[in-house]
C-alpha cells in the first residue's frame, strides 16, 4: 500500500489538517498517564512547522455521548503537546465553523507556523457517522490533509476518511511508518515468519489467525485463546475462560496448519489457579491434565522453553496479546519470558497491542524491538487483509 506522504507536497504557507492519535491514556483525575501517541505524532508536526506550514490537529478522545462532556476536552492534551514541543500550542473549545476559521486566521497572523489543536471530533455525532456535511467544515479549515492517525485509520469517520474526499491527502510519517512495517511482514517477511498470539479470546483476533495461517511459518497461540483450541483437541479446561462456540472455528485452524505442514504450538504445560486473584493458591500442570474447578492463568515453564526456541529460530516474529493474567503479577512470568524472547531472537519484530506493549516495556526490552504499533485494532485489521479506510482514502504514490 504505496501512499504520497508529506515528503511528496509542498506544504509552505498552507494549512495542513493533521489528523493525529491523541486518545490517551488518563487517571481518574484526568492526569495523562502514557503519553507515546502524543510523542508519536511530533515527528509529523515539527516536519510540518519546519517548512513552514501552518499546524491543525485533530483528534478523537474517549466516548462522549453525542456532544460536549467536559471530561473529554482536548485541554490537557495541549498542555503534554505544549511542554513536548517547547513552543505554544493554541488549543481552540470547537473543532469547525466560523469561529474556528477565525481563530485559524488570527493565529497565522502572528506566526504562519502555529499549531492549533482542535476541540475533540468526536462531540460531533458527524464524526462517526461520516456525515459529509461535517467532513465538509473540517476540510474548509485547511488547504492539505495530512492522516498520521494509524490507531483510528480502521474507522471509517469524518475526520480519519470523510475529509480526504475534499482535499488532497497524504499520509503523516507515523502512518508511513506503520503501513510499512506491517505491510512487509504480510508481503515480504524474511523467513521462517512466526506469529505469537495470546488473549482472551478467539472471537476478538479469528480473523487475524485465519489470515496469518496461510502465510506463517509458525504460529504460538497463548492465554486465554489457548483454552478454546484445547477444547477443540477434546481437553478438558476446568473453569478456565473458553468460548464453547467458537471450537469449530478453532478446530479448522488446527486442520489448516496441518495441512500446510505449519508449525501450530500450543502450551504443553500451564500454570492453574483456584481463583482469579493474585493471592490465588496456584501450580504447574499439563495442558492435558487441567483440573476440573481450576483456571488456566498463564503458560508453565516446559511451554516457555518450547516457545523460546521457535522464537529463537525465527527472523520475522509479530506479537499480539499476553500469554496468560498478565495484569496479575503471580501470572506474567510467561508473557515477561516472551517479551524477552523475541526481544532477543535477532529477528525483525512487530509488535500491536497494549498488553504485548506493556509487557516489553514491564520486561525493558522496548528498545529491542523493530516496530511497536500504536493501533492495537488497526494492526488487527490490516493483518486480517482487511482495507483501513484511513489509509484507503489517501493519495497513492
Amino acid at each position: 500500500m504505496k501512499k504520497k506522504t508529506l515528503r511528496d507536497v509542498d506544504v509552505r504557507g498552507q494549512r495542513v489538517l493533521v489528523r493525529v492519535d491523541f486518545n490517551v491514556p488518563v487517571d481518574k483525575a484526568g492526569n495523562i498517564t502514557d503519553d507515546s501517541r502524543i510523542r508519536g505524532a511530533l515527528p509529523t508536526i515539527r516536519y510540518l512547522l519546519d517548512h513552514g506550514a501552518t499546524v491543525i490537529l485533530a483528534s478523537h478522545f474517549g466516548r462522549p455521548k453525542g456532544g460536549p462532556e467536559d471530561k473529554y476536552r482536548l485541554t490537557g492534551v495541549g498542555k503534554r503537546l505544549q511542554e513536548l514541543l517547547g513552543r505554544p500550542v493554541t488549543k481552540l473549545d470547537d473543532c469547525v465553523g466560523p469561529a474556528v476559521k477565525e481563530a485559524i486566521a488570527q493565529a497565522r497572523e502572528k506566526d504562519p507556523a502555529s499549531v492549533i489543536l482542535l476541540e475533540n471530533v468526536r462531540f460531533y455525532p458527524g464524526e462517526e457517522k461520516n456525515d459529509p456535511a461535517f467532513a465538509r467544515q473540517l476540510a474548509e479549515l485547511a488547504d492539505l490533509y495530512v492522516n498520521d492517525a494509524f490507531g483510528a485509520a480502521h474507522r471509517a469517520h469524518a475526520s480519519t476518511a470523510g475529509v480526504a474526499q475534499y482535499l488532497p491527502a497524504v499520509a503523516g510519517f507515523l502512518m508511513e511508518k506503520e503501513l510499512q512495517a506491517l505491510g512487509e511482514i504480510l508481503g515480504n517477511p524474511k523467513r521462517p515468519f512466526l506469529a505469537l498470539i495470546g488473549g482472551a479470546k478467539v472471537s476478538d483476533k479469528i480473523g487475524v489467525l485465519e489470515n496469518l495461517v496461510e502465510k506463517v511459518d509458525t504460529l504460538i497461540i497463548g492465554g486465554g485463546m489457548a483454552n478454546t483450541f484445547f477444547l477443540a483437541q477434546g481437553l478438558g479446561v476446568g473453569k478456565s475462560l473458553v468460548e464453547p462456540d467458537r471450537v469449530d472455528q478453532a478446530r479448522a485452524i488446527l486442520e489448516r496448519a496441518s495441512a500446510r505442514g505449519i508449525s501450530l504450538l500450543l502450551p504443553e504445560d500451564v500454570v492453574v489457579a483456584n481463583a482469579f486473584s493474585a493471592e490465588a493458591e496456584h501450580r504447574v500442570v499439563s495442558a492435558r491434565e487441567i483440573p476440573a474447578d481450576w483456571m488456566v492463568v498463564d503458560i508453565g515453564p516446559a511451554a516457555r522453553e518450547s516457545f523460546g526456541r521457535a522464537i529463537g529460530q525465527a527472523r520475522t516474529i509479530f506479537w499480539n496479546g499476553p500469554l496468560g493474567v498478565f495484569e496479575l503479577e503471580p501470572f506474567a512470568a510467561g508473557t515477561i519470558a516472551m517479551a524477552k524472547a523475541v526481544a532477543s531472537s535477532g529477528a525483525v519484530t512487530v509488535i500491536g497491542g497494549g498488553d504485548s506493549i506493556a509487557a516489553v516495556e514491564k520486561a525493558g526490552v522496548a528498545d529491542q524491538i523493530t516496530h511497536i504499533s500504536t493501533g492495537g485494532g488497526a494492526a488487527l485489521e490490516f493483518l486480517e487483509g482487511k482495507e483501513l479506510p484511513g489509509a484507503a482514502a489517501l493519495e497513492d504514490q
